[in-house]
């Protein structure tokens, strides 16, 4: 199916839930005036998906409120794999994201006819954390990183393990739950190109952030992982780890070493999806309208990093034309690596057929 031509029936069916639930629409959107010139709008608009994102979309729809309080918008964070499953049983509008979608996301998609919207909204670092009583770790290297959270017979249990200087002191792991896309993005980096790579399994794990900053700020020589915006939000007891780049320089998940790409491999994109059927709800479109045109701001605001405004740009082009599909895999469903800068563009997205 084509969903640039959205038309499965000519008969406008418009139904605005007010509550808990998304707005059910089955319509042409390409046909629709989508404008409400200021008027008061009410209904629904769900969101769910990654807790790294759940505060650039509780901050929007907390603005939003401000302008539209008839509208009620709620914000989930069941991580992006669980927002994913949500979507395409068509519970949620608009699905947040720490990575972007995949394969098997894609083609439940195309089973259940969800077209969706793929919104890029800010820059994250996924930053490596550890107690504020442990000053002897400054930095790690990859390979570093992959001796303590690869499943393996040389696997480093204590920080002795790691560096004979270190203390013989057991390392205590947090880590987001296997439903965060935060997790993917850590696990493709740390299997990296070895085949057979599992990720240690005694590792106490997580889909609410707030639960592992807590559990490394408990423990004296704990190591955790999650999005820069925890780690921004809580310096005070928590350390953040430099990592080696690949220029062989230690680099913080400082926002500018996010934002010009220093602070790798461990910087990414964050999204929003976006129910192409949902646009056909005032309330959901003129949200989403709301949430890209102050998305630099919101992602700012919330401690993360703004895109560029070229990348905003696109964005709004694509949601003015309901251009649906992803920019990150190709027609074989294999996942594309770059930039964002460089794969958002409007000739290189793969649609729902």
């Amino acid at each position: 199916m084509n969903w640039k031509n959205f038309g499965l029936l000519s008969t406008l069916a418009l139904a605005v839930f007010v509550g808990c639930g998304p707005a059910e629409t089955v319509t042409d959107i390409n046909d629709l005036d989508l404008g409400t010139d200021g008027a008061t709008l009410e209904g629904a608009v769900v969101i769910d998906g990654s807790s790294t994102v759940y505060p650039i979309s509780e901050a929007a729809a907390a603005a939003f409120r401000e302008e539209q309080p008839n509208v009620s918008v709620t914000v989930g964070k069941s991580g992006t794999g669980g927002g994913f499953k949500r979507f395409v049983k068509n519970e949620t509008d608009i699905s947040d994201a720490s990575r972007p979608i995949k394969k098997n996301e894609f083609d439940s998609c195309a089973e259940s006819q969800v077209a969706f919207i793929e919104l890029p909204i800010a820059y994250d670092g996924l930053t490596f954390v550890v107690n504020k009583e442990n000053t002897f770790v400054d930095q790690l290297t990859v390979d570093q990183l992959k001796q303590i959270f690869r499943e393996s017979d040389n696997k480093a249990l204590t920080w002795k393990d790691v560096n004979d200087a270190w203390p013989d002191e057991k390392i205590a792991l947090f880590a987001p739950g296997t439903d965060s896309g935060t997790f993917d993005y850590f696990k493709e980096v740390i299997e990296g190109k070895d085949e057979g790579v599992n990720i240690r399994g005694d590792m106490s794990t997580s889909e609410e952030d707030n639960v592992l900053v807590n559990g490394v700020a408990g423990a004296p020589f704990a190591l955790g992982f999650f999005g820069c915006s925890y780690y921004y939000e809580n310096q005070d007891r928590l350390n953040a780890v430099a990592i080696v780049n690949s220029a062989g320089e230690a680099v913080g998940p400082e926002k500018e070493a996010i934002e010009n790409g220093s602070y790798n491999p461990f910087s990414r994109p964050l999204f929003i999806y976006v129910k192409a059927s949902s646009l056909a709800s005032p309330q959901v479109s003129e949200f989403v309208d709301y949430y890209v045109n102050h998305a630099g701001k919101l992602a700012g605001d919330s401690g993360y990093v703004a895109l560029p405004e070229s990348v905003y740009e696109m964005a709004k082009k694509h949601l003015d034309e309901k251009l649906t599909g992803t920019h990150f895999m190709d027609k074989q469903g294999e996942k594309i690596k770059g930039s964002v800068t460089d794969l958002y563009k409007a000739e290189a997205i793969v649609d729902i057929e």
